[in-house]
């Protein structure tokens, strides 16, 4: 007689598969919160009428407080049970939503982005270890993948149809309807999750071994300097194609959903090629991001290049992030959690100093010039990473060669 599973072991085991796929969506409406005024800044401006410019600052400030307290908001929650934080968290980020829907002026707008900046500083810090915990056995690697195609999401669906839902109605509407959704996911997973006593396993001692280790304060720099280059550009994409490219807004959306594709296509490529060429991926991927972008002002007035040059652009940025993210966790395996925290604050710092320096470029040089100054920093970035890889090459050879 052929043995099967039980009924309670497979409604378990779906029940451990949809706790996963309800993260993932998580991951995806923080994300699409985070990035989604890209498409909507010319829009926020005239409703506040403000130069688009002023409008980046919500860019900056959002990603800065992600930024300065990841690393200080997970070590002060670090003994929180992790269900009830979670919900705390989705309470804070609907509340601050419903201020974005009703902001009767910039400032009040920004004061709802800090809100849901302190949401999401926490959210990151505690996601991972969420979703290998309420994966079935043996899946940690897809419930991790099942974050980061959340992720990939934001950008492929999120920033474009929150795009699309400003034009048809406006951009307070592209908020509330970010918030409606939050409230279902927080009550679904009220349902679906168990009690999670925290498990942090790492020490505020290690914080300053942590910050002693040059390698990964070498790999740290380069991420900000890669991130604070690609979002110089990228910040100000929708009112660079309107303005400098005279394209019309279904096409820009459009460019807008080509680039999150062509994220989720370079993490594709880099499931399958990462592991025997992550070397020659990442330095490929910073220069042709960075070529991307010294030409996107060329690329502007003709369709067809501009496609491919935003396929080939978002396409990099994807493959530059896993690769470090991989780079990073193997410095120290005891360290994971902070060193993850660290990660994701110099991400967020890399794109808060993107969105500051675009805004200064577009206010002392012009909106034409955003694309050459990403690419100057994407050259710094280049820079930065060629020299460290050469120093783990000559480090693993003398290493090698001493044994």
């Amino acid at each position: 007689m052929i043995s099967t599973p039980s009924s309670a072991e497979t409604v378990s085991r779906r029940v451990q598969y949809l706790r996963v796929f309800m993260l993932g969506l998580s991951a995806f409406i923080f994300n699409t919160t985070e990035f989604v005024p890209v498409g909507l800044l010319s829009d926020i401006a005239q409703s506040f009428s403000i130069p688009t410019a002023q409008v980046g600052w919500m860019l900056t400030v959002y990603a800065w407080i992600v930024a300065l307290m990841s690393l200080p908001m997970m070590l002060l929650t670090r003994k929180v049970e992790r269900k009830t934080l979670l919900m705390w968290l989705f309470a804070l980020f609907i509340v601050s939503h419903i201020l974005s829907v009703v902001a009767w002026d910039f400032t009040t707008l920004l004061i709802s982005r800090i809100g849901i900046a302190f949401a999401h500083a926490v959210f990151w810090s505690i996601t991972a270890s969420i979703a290998i915990r309420v994966a079935p056995p043996g899946k940690h690697t897809f419930a991790l993948s099942v974050l980061a195609t959340g992720t990939g999401l934001a950008m492929v669906l999120g920033v474009p149809a929150g795009r699309i839902i400003g034009q048809l109605l406006d951009w307070r509407t592209t908020f509330a309807v970010i918030a409606v959704i939050a409230v279902i996911i927080m009550l679904v997973m009220y349902r679906l999750l168990p009690d999670l006593p925290s498990l942090f396993s790492g020490s505020i001692s290690k914080v300053p071994e942590v910050l002693n280790n040059r390698v990964l304060l070498g790999m740290y720099l380069f991420i900000f300097a890669i991130f604070s280059a690609h979002y110089t550009a990228y910040s100000y994409i929708e009112p660079f194609l309107r303005e400098v490219g005279s394209v019309s807004g279904g096409f820009t959306t459009m460019i807008l959903l080509l680039f999150g594709m062509a994220g989720i296509f370079g993490s594709v490529l880099f499931s399958y090629f990462g592991d025997k060429a992550n070397t020659l991926m990442l330095v490929s991927s910073v220069t042709a991001a960075s070529a991307c972008m010294a030409l996107l002002y060329f690329l502007a007035p003709h369709d067809s290049f501009l496609v491919a040059g935003v396929l080939v652009w978002g396409a990099s940025i994807m493959i530059i992030g896993l690769s470090m993210q991989i780079r990073v966790l193997n410095v120290d395996n005891s360290a994971a959690d902070i060193i993850m925290s660290l990660y994701s604050g110099i991400i967020n710092l890399g794109i808060g100093a993107g969105a500051l320096i675009g805004g200064q470029v577009i206010h002392y040089v012009g909106l034409e010039s955003v694309g050459f100054a990403g690419a100057l920093l994407g050259g710094c970035a280049l820079a930065v990473i060629v020299t460290l890889l050469k120093r783990l090459k000559a480090s693993t050879d003398l290493n090698a060669s001493t044994q």
